[in-house]
């Protein structure tokens, strides 16, 4: 790498895909921390969809902005920003991150008195205020990784012999030199880099901080833990972390490393271990996914098949005088092809959708029973038990399952509005302005908060009637009242104090940051959770759960229905051909009914293609670009099932598209 002629203290590098509030938030603190610095800051984005380039140029114009035309990966992103930056040290930063007012200061004060110093890590919390011990690792090993992957680690948390990944016997609170520092900030001196080589762009999202931290300690150079000063990161907005392509990559670059770093026998042990993890918390990763999603319809199906059988005792002794009056096979046949269909029925009908809605839970079980009703008029006459059997099982169907609900709320909320969660109490620490826009936000946002009052900024503040106490006083204020939330306004409370704040109050309470100037209201509680947003940006119809399966059923539906009409649509539809193949497309999942007009999706919810577009609705020339996406547009933000209906039955003709 060419030598560098430095005419700025710090190149700060921050590498962003799709998470632009976060990105926003990150500059804003960033602009803070370098008052009184020669700072250059660089944003790299890899091909956003969310308005993150546009949100840059308009906000931040002091910012060097690079925009890919795809998504190269972190390694590669950084290394674009490395080589036109002229920074004495480069600070790779990541998005959901936020630093105090004086963290680049304490920083370069810090690598100008450590010579030997390669790189420097910081100590990070996340957003509920508590510490990440990836704040300060060492290097992977069989052994290290055998005591991660077992949980030896986490049941020794200060033993230098079974946490060496976490270097656990370290405190937190000090400075230590260490071996790997954490991506999501990552201090280099522009020297060392110029001697190493830069990130290895073989790597390309995680493994590359390892795998640069490495080389930095085997060039003779020393990286430290700096507990001075202190980030939030809001761990897994920008990658999330429980998903098993998260886990697959991880560990994938562990290999990586391995095969570059190790000697063949080692490397061979490590790799072998690591490709155990990887199957192992897969696996771990499919259950927690299984369980959560699985967790009401098995509770519901339990309750419906006992009761049942316990309807077939209670009918069978009360009407027809005889106890042993239905055949066995009502138990293996009748009793699970009832349970599936109203289970299946309550989960088209959005009753497993959060949150919980009582309204379609006893839509789906009501829409079950008619369609068992229909079922059982087809079924062989041995396999005909008792009408009143399904009478009878749909209120109990009813009663249980919505009892079930109701119980299970009140355990939680301690209130039976089923579909409200508790409202949670929250103070805003802010000055009275930004109070004032931070409920202006929540009510555009149609965000609903038991809202106690404001906690003021000032050493002495009128007395108003919203006004709790002084910014001091916060911890009082929040065991008096009982406080749930917390929503710091930035422009009136430093991010020291902040995160101060947060890791003295800890995850009790949950935080909230409303950046200044910004249209969002930003917090994570921690980083096992994906992060919370108060925004008033536009929602989209088309991406909830229940509309996205409803858009499925019609898709499969339309599908059915054409099949069992095509000798009549063959004379109709200009394209046969076309239509057949449109019906496989369709059935596979390839394809849907209606779709995007294809040359205008900028910006907009992802969307199978589609064989009509919302521009069949609508009679005109040549529509300009701006035109095509307004529909594409309203079509998304709009969405109802019936849409898809109204267009497939008014251009039956174009299926064959």
């Amino acid at each position: 790498m060419p030598s560098h002629q430095a005419s700025m203290q710090l190149s700060v590098i921050i590498v962003n895909y799709n998470v632009r509030y976060f990105l926003e938030q990150a500059l804003l603190s960033v602009r803070k921390a370098s008052a009184g610095l020669a700072v250059e800051v660089w944003v790299v984005d890899n091909n956003s969809v969310d308005q993150s380039v546009e949100m840059v140029l308009e906000k931040f114009p002091e910012v060097r902005l690079i925009a890919n035309r795809d998504n190269p990966g972190f390694a590669i992103a950084n290394n674009q920003a490395i080589r036109r930056s002229t920074g004495q040290y480069v600070l790779l930063l990541n998005p959901d991150t936020v630093v105090e007012e004086d963290t680049f200061a304490r920083c370069i004060a810090f690598m100008d008195a450590h010579p030997r110093a390669g790189g420097l890590g910081v100590r990070m919390i996340d957003g509920g205020g508590n510490y990440l011990p990836e704040s300060k690792r060492g290097f992977p090993s069989p052994w290290v990784a055998f005591c991660k992957a077992t949980g030896l680690a986490a049941l020794f948390p200060r033993s230098p012999r079974f946490n060496r990944y976490y270097m656990g016997w370290l405190s937190p609170e000090a400075n230590h030199p260490v071996e790997v520092l954490a991506g999501a900030f990552m201090l280099l001196r522009r020297e060392v880099l110029d001697e190493i080589g830069l990130l290895d762009e073989a790597f390309f999202m995680y493994g590359e901080d390892i795998d640069l931290s490495y080389r930095i300690v085997k060039a003779g150079y020393q990286n430290y833990y700096l507990a001075d000063t202190t980030i939030i990161h809001y761990k897994g907005e920008s990658t999330k972390k429980g998903s098993l392509n998260y886990v697959r990559a991880f560990y994938q670059a562990m290999i990586i490393f391995a095969r570059k770093h190790f000697q063949a026998e080692k490397a061979k042990v490590f790799i072998l271990m690591l490709q155990a993890a990887i199957y192992l918390q897969a696996a771990a990763a499919l259950l927690r996914s299984a369980v959560q999603r699985l967790a009401w319809p098995l509770a519901d199906a339990l309750l419906l098949y006992g009761g049942l059988v316990v309807l077939k005792y209670f009918w069978a002794e009360y009407y027809y005088k005889d106890v042993h009056y239905f055949q066995p096979n009502i138990l293996y046949v009748n009793f699970p092809l009832y349970t599936a269909i109203w289970i299946g029925m309550v989960f088209l009908g959005g009753g497993y959708d959060r949150p919980l809605v009582l309204r379609r839970l006893v839509g789906g079980l009501l829409f079950g029973s008619l369609l068992l009703a229909a079922v059982y008029g087809l079924l062989d006459q041995t396999y005909r038990s008792s009408r009143a059997i399904i009478v009878l099982g749909t209120g109990w169907a009813v009663l249980s399952t919505g009892l079930a609900r109701l119980l299970s709320h009140f355990l939680q909320y301690r209130n039976l509005d089923l579909g409200r969660e508790r409202l949670r109490r929250l103070v805003i620490a802010g000055s009275a302005a930004e109070t004032q826009r931070a409920l202006q936000l929540l009510q555009q946002a149609e965000v609903y908060k038991n809202i106690i009052g404001r906690v003021g900024v000032e050493p002495v503040e009128s007395t108003a009637d919203d006004l709790l106490g002084n910014i001091d006083q916060l911890e009082e204020v929040v065991n008096i009242y009982r406080i749930d939330e917390i929503i710091f306004c930035s422009k009136d409370v430093s991010a020291q104090h902040i995160m101060q704040w947060m890791t003295r109050l800890g995850p009790r309470v949950l935080f909230k940051i409303l950046p200044e100037e910004s249209l969002s209201i930003i917090g994570s509680q921690s980083k096992a959770h994906n992060g919370e947003l108060y925004t008033i940006d536009i929602r989209f119809q088309i991406t909830t759960p229940i509309n996205r399966r409803y858009k499925r059923m019609t898709d499969l539906a339309a599908a059915l229905l054409l099949t069992t009409l095509l000798p009549l649509l063959v004379l109709v539809v200009k394209n046969p051909l076309g239509l057949l193949r449109n019906l496989v497309a369709v059935a596979w999942g390839r394809r849907s009914w209606v779709g995007y007009v294809a040359s205008a999706t900028e910006g907009l919810p992802p969307l199978k293609p589609g064989v009509l577009t919302p521009l069949q609705g609508v009679t005109l020339g040549h529509p300009a670009p701006a035109t095509l996406h307004r529909l594409n547009f309203l079509y998304a933000k709009d969405y109802q099932p019936g849409d898809d209906w109204e267009l497939l039955l008014k251009n039956i003709r174009l299926l064959g598209n």
